[in-house]
């Protein structure tokens, strides 16, 4: 374990402008009664390089962390040659985050949800004893997954079944890592109901989703790769969307990068993409609705079953909260685009012929929406573009590894079983 001064920080509601103590695991201020993200706000005010540290820890002084885990990699930014070509981009920045070696890209689950995941529990502590709750369409668990097994640290991993395909891993998981799956049919919202009931019993922790401060900054260290690499702030920022977390944790480095005053006075016209027809969030947007619209469970499992980024499929994003998505976008003059799965099959191959790696569905994603931008003459042919680049890679390394899958531990639907009985099924699983 490599020794490290914890990062100083103090924690602001979005809401008040109240800042307190992160005394532990603090998801949001006990003193508001609005519904309100936390920000971090770090005693360093400047943005530096921790070059003395390993993979993502490179960015620790930005980061709500403890300690330092093992194994970990960073985002990867480079300028675009193949694709703004064929964007007509004079100045396209991808920031890839994944398996890609040649560039030293080196995530091991070929997603950026790595940095979700090297954040959130390295801000647990050493001597934690409570099993993290992590709920996931894919992505997010296998990232987890993978890092609490490095480390030892004990995991739960909610996920609908239709989706365990995902949990693919280059060895076999330690067994402090359980993992739960929602039946067939159902979505990642299931999966989070799941995750909630057993976060009833106090063995578990909840991981906070958006609220967690540590998963945002986590996120937020693809803008810092970019505006280290470029020497200054985006003018624009484009990523595909399933909760708009990425999307405010893009915003927020933003905003530390302008105090910095380094880097740039203006902030990212954000641009974050839904895979249609699942898109409660840019329906909204368009309508001018800071309030998602109603929509049936039904309704959302089957858009949710129709879209092939099966990982954009969160139903209760952070959309209309103070500090969510909305909050963004309008801040930065942003605006909301989608694509199809058609767009998804095209721009894959398109991708991998210019620039050489294969990338994930949601990432074809926000190409699309970049698209759709350039096309509607949002965005200049001359200015600096920023494309997240979530997941990719995962071609190359399934060629290059032995990938060993992991099955469900424990099948259960949370409104099919008693509370009582999902708490007991899950401690069991621990041994508790």
């Amino acid at each position: 374990m490599t020794r490290f001064k914890p990062t100083e920080y103090m924690l602001q509601c979005m809401a008040t402008g109240e800042t307190f103590e992160d005394s532990g695991w603090v998801l949001a201020s006990s003193k508001c009664n609005i519904p309100s993200l936390v920000r971090t706000v770090y005693k360093k005010r400047q943005f530096n390089l921790r070059k003395e540290l390993d993979g993502f820890y490179k960015f620790a002084d930005w980061l709500p962390i403890k300690r330092i885990l093992s194994d970990s990699a960073a985002p990867v930014t480079y300028k675009s040659k193949g694709l703004a070509s064929l964007l007509g981009l004079e100045n396209l920045y991808i920031t890839f985050s994944g398996y890609w070696p040649e560039i030293g890209a080196q995530m091991k689950t070929c997603s950026f949800k790595e940095t979700e995941a090297y954040s959130v529990c390295a801000r647990l502590s050493e001597n934690n004893e409570r099993i993290l709750v992590v709920a996931s369409a894919g992505n997010t668990a296998r990232a987890f997954a993978n890092v609490c097994s490095e480390n030892g640290i004990r995991l739960l991993v909610a996920i609908p079944e239709d989706n365990i395909d995902a949990l693919w891993f280059e060895k076999p998981l330690n067994d402090c890592v359980k993992v739960v799956a929602t039946p067939k049919g159902s979505d990642y919202y299931d999966a989070i109901a799941i995750g909630d009931i057993a976060c009833g019993s106090q063995a578990f922790l909840a991981e906070g989703g958006a609220k967690n401060v540590a998963r945002r900054d986590g996120m937020g260290t693809t803008v810092l790769s970019a505006t280290d690499f470029i020497g200054r702030i985006p003018d624009c920022y484009f990523q595909a969307i399933g909760s708009g977390t990425g999307t405010i944790a893009a915003w927020e480095s933003n905003l530390r990068l302008i105090e910095d005053g380094r880097f740039g006075s203006h902030k990212m016209r954000l641009y974050p993409s839904q895979n249609i027809p699942f898109t409660p969030m840019y329906d909204a947007w368009k309508a001018g609705k800071r309030e998602l619209f109603p929509c049936t469970p039904d309704e959302a499992r089957s858009k949710a079953s129709q879209i092939t980024a099966k990982v954009l499929s969160n139903r209760k994003p952070p959309y209309s909260l103070c500090g969510g998505l909305y909050d963004a976008l309008k801040d930065t003059g942003g605006d909301m685009e989608t694509g199809t799965n058609e767009d998804i099959a095209r721009i894959s191959g398109m991708f991998e012929k210019a620039e050489g790696i294969d990338i994930h569905p949601a990432a074809a994603i926000a190409i699309a929406g970049l698209e759709h931008a350039i096309a509607s003459g949002k965005v200049k042919k001359d200015e600096i573009v920023m494309l997240n680049v979530t997941g990719g890679g995962e071609k190359r390394f399934k060629q290059n590894h032995k990938v060993y899958y992991k099955k469900p531990d424990l099948v259960l639907h949370p409104e099919q079983e008693t509370k009582e009985r999902i708490i007991s099924e899950v401690e069991r699983l621990f041994g508790l």
